[in-house]
C-alpha cells in the first residue's frame, strides 16, 4: 500500500498517519502552489505508471475546491475503468465490485483490475492509529518529490476573481395557525 499526497510540506503529517494505519510507504509531492484537479490527476497518472497498482483508491472530492474531478480525470488519463462514490468495495480475483448509492437505491458495478475507485464517506468507519504503529511509522519510507520530478506542469490555469459570503437570510415570521399561513401565502401570490 502506497499513500500519496500532493501539497505543502505539512502534508507529511497526514502521510505519517496513513503509514501508522498500515500503509507500507508514502510519496509526498511537494508543491507550495495550489494544484488544480487536472494537475493532480497528471501527477497521479505518473505514479500509477511507475507503481503499476492493481487498485487506486481516491477520495470522492477535494476539501479545498470541492471539485470531484480528479478520480475521473485519472481514469481517463490511464485508460482504466472507474467506480465512483463507492460505499462498498469487494476485490474478487482480477475484478473489483463497487457498490454505490444512486438516486434509486444502490448500484453495483464490476470493474476489471487495474481500476480507479473514488470513495464515499460510508465506505468504512474511521479508525485511529495505535501508539506502537505511530512509532513504527516514523521508520517507514516517505519519499519527497516535486511535480518537476514527474515532468508535470502544475501552473494554475484558473484564477479566483472573488469569494463572497451568501446574502444574509431575512428573518422568518411565525404564524398562529394554518389559516393564517394560507392567508399570508395567498397575499404573497404563492397559494391559490
Amino acid at each position: 500500500i502506497v499513500a500519496v499526497s500532493i501539497g505543502e510540506q505539512k502534508a507529511q503529517e497526514t502521510l505519517r498517519t496513513a503509514l501508522a494505519m498500515g500503509a507500507d510507504r508514502a510519496i509526498l509531492i511537494v508543491s507550495e502552489t495550489e494544484v488544480e484537479p487536472l494537475g493532480v490527476a497528471k501527477l497521479l497518472a505518473k505514479i500509477v505508471e511507475e507503481e503499476a497498482p492493481g487498485l487506486v483508491i481516491l477520495g470522492k472530492q477535494a476539501i479545498d475546491d470541492d471539485s470531484n474531478q480528479t478520480g475521473q480525470m485519472l481514469a481517463a488519463l490511464t485508460g482504466r475503468p472507474q467506480g465512483t462514490f463507492a460505499s462498498k468495495v469487494e476485490v474478487e480475483g482480477d475484478s473489483v465490485k463497487v457498490t454505490r448509492e444512486v438516486d434509486g437505491g444502490l448500484e453495483t458495478v464490476s470493474l476489471k483490475t487495474p481500476a480507479i475507485v473514488t470513495t464515499d464517506l460510508r465506505l468504512n468507519e474511521p479508525r485511529y492509529a495505535s501508539l506502537p504503529n505511530i512509532m513504527k511509522a516514523k521508520s517507514k519510507p516517505l519519499a519527497q518529490k516535486t511535480p518537476a520530478d514527474y515532468g508535470v506542469d502544475v501552473t494554475p490555469r484558473l484564477k479566483t476573481l472573488k469569494v463572497e459570503e451568501p446574502p444574509k437570510r431575512s428573518a422568518g415570521i411565525k404564524v398562529a395557525d394554518v389559516d393564517e399561513l394560507v392567508a399570508k401565502l395567498k397575499a404573497m401570490g404563492v397559494a391559490a
